[in-house]
């Protein structure tokens, strides 16, 4: 009798749990985390908005400045929002989202 027989009677392939391609949860920004992103993202998203109604300014290096980091932190929140609020942050490890 070969080992691999008695193996195969008596052991069974573990079941995958099923994945969803967007499924969506809220256990990882829990508590007063997830209204802060959420109003983050939206006071960034002003920030961006109020800028482009700007049409003129005389020395516009302050508000290109500006331009650049409401929209780096508009699009940043936005990603981790998307990576803590879906099933991205198991997918990744926990290890790889933090150094990151």
């Amino acid at each position: 009798m070969e080992n691999g027989a008695v193996y195969n009677e008596t052991t069974e392939p573990q079941a995958k749990p099923s994945r969803r391609a967007f499924s969506c949860t809220l256990r990882h920004l829990r508590g007063w985390r997830l209204p802060a992103k959420v109003i983050q993202a939206i006071l960034s998203l002003v920030a961006v908005i109020c800028e482009e109604i700007v049409e003129d300014c005389i020395k516009c290096g302050g508000l290109y400045f500006f331009e650049f980091t409401s929209c780096s932190a508009f699009l940043l929140s936005i990603l981790i929002l998307c990576v803590y609020c879906t099933n991205a942050y198991e997918t990744f490890g926990e290890d790889k989202v933090q150094r990151v």
